[in-house]
């Protein structure tokens, strides 16, 4: 049960911090959930549900998350509340994919521009860099996702990357935890925006980062080969990049959650 407790408290701050970041804010905020695989059960996953007084995420508390099975049946939370009605998103994909154990779906605004502009995302910034160098997978529909053949279908969009488009519906990111489902989405998101910037500016032929750039980029020494680092404490990079700003949107969404309990 404690375990199960857990992982209800990361998914309800997870979803706020979709708020927090303005995935799931203004007239979005009752739009959007995430998943996240219950560790010691792999066969459950816990997701935002439907059907409380307020519906909003950045109201969201643990006790509100719903436990699921991996057909999208709910087996756990409050008795007022159902499972999201898009649920198939996240058994299907956590049922096809053993090493993903999060999953987000949102509306972000350029992501979903650019999705139904059927504009292809190219690397325009170090952020989210790798989840655009290859073409994006787009699921050519704009209905909700309710049955197991429409999750299905969200599945062959996502392939094996780490992100797809929904046409004029949003996005789906994943990952092995879920800090790095929602920051993939956050930059995902990034890059969208900066698609459309460049869009706006030269048309849908503009360039980006080339691949000779991206390659040379991922060859660079790491910060301990570095002779002027030396002699000194190892260089630690843990609490910087994606990783750094989710642990800021972590402490700032727990100090709101605790202060209203």
């Amino acid at each position: 049960m404690a375990e199960i407790d857990d992982v209800k408290r990361e998914v309800a701050i997870a979803n706020r911090i979709l708020t927090h970041t303005g995935l799931s804010a203004g007239i979005l905020a009752s739009l959007g959930h995430v998943s996240m695989r219950v560790p010691g059960d792999p066969e459950l996953f816990v997701v935002k549900g439907r059907g409380y007084e307020v519906d909003a995420l950045p109201l969201m508390q643990p006790e509100d998350m719903i436990v699921c099975d991996m057909e999208g049946r709910k087996v756990g939370g409050p008795p007022n509340a159902t499972q999201c009605f898009e649920v198939k998103i996240h058994s299907t994909i956590l049922k096809a994919h053993p090493e993903i154990n999060s999953a987000v779906h949102v509306h972000p605004r350029f992501a979903t521009m650019m999705s139904v502009l059927q504009a292809r995302l190219v690397p325009m910034c170090n952020e989210g860099r790798e989840l655009v160098r290859r073409p994006i997978g787009v699921y050519p529909h704009n209905k909700l996702i309710l049955t197991e053949e429409d999750g299905q279908g969200v599945v062959a969009a996502l392939g094996d990357a780490q992100v797809a488009l929904l046409r004029g519906h949003g996005a789906v990111t994943v990952g092995r935890s879920v800090d790095q489902s929602v920051m993939n989405m956050l930059q995902l998101e990034e890059q969208a925006r900066m698609n459309w910037y460049a869009y706006c500016a030269m048309g849908p032929d503009h360039p980006g980062i080339p691949e000779d750039d991206i390659v040379e980029a991922l060859s660079q020494p790491s910060l301990s080969e570095l002779e002027h680092f030396q002699g000194g404490p190892a260089p630690r990079q843990g609490g910087a990049g994606p990783n750094g700003a989710w642990l800021y949107f972590k402490m700032q969404v727990e100090q709101e959650l605790d202060a209203v309990r």
